[in-house]
């Protein structure tokens, strides 16, 4: 979900700076005794052009229909957003309100960083995000309890970025958010556009992880199995089957390239442009690209997920939360609640061609409109679900050092499918058995 290829801000010195306008200057936890208006700081990691317009937006509208709680907008950047933050954590000015993503929030929770937003939610709000997403924001408090420390406002979910021309010359059938393909159908359909010069697929996994602990939901698998607080890897039957199939069209069915498997989300475009490959699996927010550097009259659609025995895919969020120092908490919520109502999360969603968690933004216009597939897209946040790797500590390291080796040696026809998932296993185990000590 981090997209970091075009960093504005360095969050040190965007927070370092901010630190100089901070609102807590001296002490009455707001402007009622003094009559100056509260004032919040807000650090956003927003970075697309249209994104850091609507967030600005956002808080200039607040600004001017609030003018007892004044919210200064920092933009940071998320290269080293975290490390940046524990420090202003540690020396008592952190921004009030701080925008991040949920894999982040479990070790500020356990630190005591952030602040605990269960019962301080409005109503309106709560309810209008599934229980689903808020499950990617729910943690530990590093004692006996779990808290609610952020509200989850954009997701991403995996889908299909194909050539309808391609599709219509071979005379396949178009899937639908209430029909999709299942594994088996696209295997089919993969091989049928197959042709001299054409690859019916390109999967893109430079960074295999993820995408495939996301997919692998669709058979239940999960990759981690806690018990008594202690998190081990599990590879059995659910979690090969999006890995042995992702093989099969690489080397038996020859339906996927493997060249490709080396490039990152965007990287197989110009062939996709060219018509080397017929379908790109991806992250929703690659229909942006695509829209913008396609060929004129090229024609594209986008595809609903894969289903197996479901079409659940695991997914972490973009989130808000509060620093638990914040000397105005409770302003700085009612912030939130206003800068992620449904109208403002379609317009954060729409400049940063996301998902919005709100089911109300969901049914906004601009969400539900066939242009660039967002009526496709919109629709496949229904079967997100919280990524089971998120609650694992540890993740980080055995997707860096285990998984990601192995997967691309398993990709690349280097290793067997046994291997990959006993070296997942043994190897991983030594990893996580650090973390639970």
């Amino acid at each position: 979900m981090k997209r970091l290829g075009a960093a504005l801000a360095v969050a040190a010195v965007a927070l370092a700076a901010a630190a100089c306008g901070s609102g807590g200057d001296g002490g009455d936890g707001g402007g009622a005794a003094s009559g100056e208006p509260v004032k919040l700081r807000f650090l956003s990691l927003a970075w697309q052009k249209e994104s850091i317009e609507a967030n600005k937006e956002i808080v200039a509208d607040w600004n001017k229909a609030n003018p007892n709680i004044q919210v200064e907008y920092v933009q940071g950047s998320w290269d080293n957003v975290n490390d940046q933050l524990v420090t202003s954590f540690e020396a008592g000015d952190p921004p009030d309100v701080i925008h991040d993503d949920s894999p982040a929030l479990s070790s500020f929770a356990s630190r005591g960083f952030l602040l605990d937003l269960t019962g301080k939610i409005p109503a309106e709000l709560q309810s209008d995000i599934p229980q689903a997403a808020w499950d990617t924001v729910t943690f530990s408090d590093g004692k006996s309890g779990q808290g609610v420390y952020g509200v989850p406002f954009l997701q991403e979910s995996q889908v299909l970025i194909a050539n309808k021309k391609l599709l219509d010359d071979a005379g396949v059938r178009i899937p639908t958010p209430d029909s999709p393909w299942t594994w088996d159908e696209f295997a089919d359909v993969s091989k049928k556009l197959t042709k001299k010069g054409t690859y019916g697929v390109a999967w893109p996994m430079k960074s295999p992880v993820n995408k495939v602990l996301n997919l692998a939901l669709n058979f239940g698998g999960t990759f981690f199995d806690t018990q008594d607080g202690k998190t081990t890897v599990k590879v059995g039957p659910q979690e090969r089957e999006v890995l042995q199939r992702i093989h099969d069209q690489l080397y038996t069915d020859k339906s996927a390239d493997p060249s490709a498997l080396g490039m990152g989300t965007a990287d197989p475009l110009p062939g996709f442009f060219a018509g080397k490959y017929a379908i790109v699996p991806a992250g929703v927010y690659l229909r942006q690209q695509v829209a913008e550097q396609a060929p004129d009259g090229f024609q594209w659609v986008t595809l609903p997920p894969l289903k197996g025995q479901t079409s659940q895919q695991g997914a972490v969020s973009q989130t808000l939360s509060v620093a638990a120092d914040s000397k105005h908490p409770d302003e700085a919520v009612k912030f939130i609640a206003y800068f992620l109502n449904g109208p403002n999360q379609a317009k954060l969603a729409k400049g940063d061609w996301l998902l919005p968690t709100s089911t109300s933004a969901a049914k906004i216009s601009a969400l539900t409109t066939e242009e660039n597939g967002w009526d496709v897209a919109t629709a496949s946040a229904k079967d997100l679900v919280v990524a089971p790797f998120l609650k694992v500590n540890g993740f980080d390291e055995w997707k860096s050092k285990v998984a990601t080796p192995a997967m691309q040696e398993y990709f690349a026809d280097k290793i067997s499918l046994d291997e990959l998932a006993k070296r997942l296993v043994e190897e991983g185990n030594k990893v996580l058995e650090r973390y639970s000590r």
